[in-house]
């Protein structure tokens, strides 16, 4: 797992295995887990992911910069649906990426959420 903060954009960029993806699934659905980047922190490179229980509504994503670590935490129900959304772009065999950018009435991302960028793990965009 590669996760890197895009400061011009303001956004994060997640990109995974299909493997990876699935784990980062089962944490956030679980809303407990630690998953460790493989490139090692610095400069715009983050340590890894941090999912937590969280009051809700909402899931909220967010920089803990003092780590390095890229932090989701809210509900059982909003983390629920960001879960099925990250296995779905785990089996997205076509390729794509998902954009999790709040707006209001946003169905499940809290806001003051950071931007973050998925990428499939089979890279590009679809053929679709």
């Amino acid at each position: 797992m590669r996760i890197v903060r895009d400061r011009v954009y303001g956004e994060v960029d997640l990109s995974a295995s299909a493997a990876e993806l699935n784990r980062l699934a089962g944490a956030v659905a679980g809303g407990e887990g630690l998953l460790r980047s493989t490139a090692g922190p610095g400069g715009e490179h983050l340590a890894g992911v941090e999912v937590t229980k969280g009051a809700g509504p909402g899931v909220r994503i967010r920089l803990d910069a003092s780590r390095g670590i890229l932090v989701i935490s809210g509900d059982e129900a909003a983390r629920a649906v960001l879960a099925d959304n990250l296995r779905a772009m785990a089996a997205a065999g076509d390729g794509g990426h998902l954009h999790l950018d709040h707006f209001p009435g946003h169905p499940y991302l809290a806001e003051g959420s950071v931007p973050l960028v998925v990428n499939s793990p089979h890279g590009g965009m679809p053929a679709r």
